[in-house]
């Protein structure tokens, strides 16, 4: 088994990066998500790859998420600014929202947190009949960023995103599909050929038009725009909870594999 933490894997004009860290179920550490953005940035540069699969080791998990472990809770201001200014999370999931060429999660496994996040930044979304799909940050004293709301917003709509962030459940495939986070539901001998048929599919067509087409789809999701006033009322709410006594509690719930007992504080 390769040690590689990301793996990249080229046919022809189709790139797949592979989540290699099975026995962490695939969480995105800082290390990977910079690995990420660098290598699209690559394939940027190098202009030969027209379309790119993102997928999980194994056949247990898209990804489990951001590596819990990896957040820090007593920061100072100067590196929390730091860390909202060059988070690698951030960093990763713009890379491939921006990537010139269309990209697509194969969802092998449950996309969770952080996970199912990189999922929605992807352009198409097709998974196995029996993966599970969920945002927890409620479950874990958070909220999430404004990005990523925002995000969520774009792709399956204010309602559906209340629903997903204030229960922070596990939702099976068919509701998952219900709610727009994936388009294709097959049974897992099918997924892999279903998914490169149609990365083929969309590498074989004109560069122009669709490199332009994403451009102009990317451009048109950033008319949801808010004031400076509200952009800092949503980061305040943010950093409160990021430095809150239930984030810490959560943290330790989590560890010692126990329900958390929330104060509100």
């Amino acid at each position: 088994m390769s040690t590689e933490i990301l793996l990249v894997e080229k046919k022809e004009r189709v790139a797949t990066l592979v989540i290699n860290r099975p026995e962490k179920r695939n969480s995105l550490s800082p290390d990977l998500l910079i690995q990420m953005h660098q290598t699209l940035e690559d394939f940027v540069q190098e202009d030969l790859v027209r379309a790119v699969v993102i997928r999980g080791a194994g056949d247990k998990a898209f990804s489990s998420g951001y590596d819990i472990g990896a957040i820090p809770t007593e920061v100072s201001p100067r590196t929390r600014e730091q860390l909202r200014e060059q988070n690698p999370l951030e960093l990763a999931l713009n890379s491939v929202i921006n990537f010139p060429y269309p990209v697509i999660s194969l969802l092998n496994g449950y996309a969770f947190g952080a996970g199912c996040e990189l999922a929605v930044c992807c352009d198409l979304r097709i998974g196995a009949d029996d993966i599970r799909m969920g945002m927890p940050p409620a479950k874990l004293g958070l909220i999430y960023q404004l990005s990523g709301l925002t995000r969520f917003i774009q792709v399956i709509g204010i309602s559906n995103t209340r629903e997903l962030f204030f229960t922070g459940r596990y939702y099976p495939a068919g509701r998952s599909k219900e709610m727009g986070l994936v388009h294709y539901l097959l049974p897992r001998q099918e997924l892999e050929s279903f998914v490169y048929e149609m990365a083929e599919e969309i590498a074989g067509n004109a560069p122009l038009s669709v490199k332009g087409t994403k451009r102009i789809l990317n451009l048109l999701s950033q008319s949801f725009k808010l004031s400076d006033e509200d952009r800092r009322e949503a980061n305040k709410l943010t950093a409160q909870a990021f430095n809150s006594e239930d984030l810490k509690e959560a943290q330790k719930a989590f560890l010692q594999k126990r329900k958390p007992e929330f104060k509100g504080r």
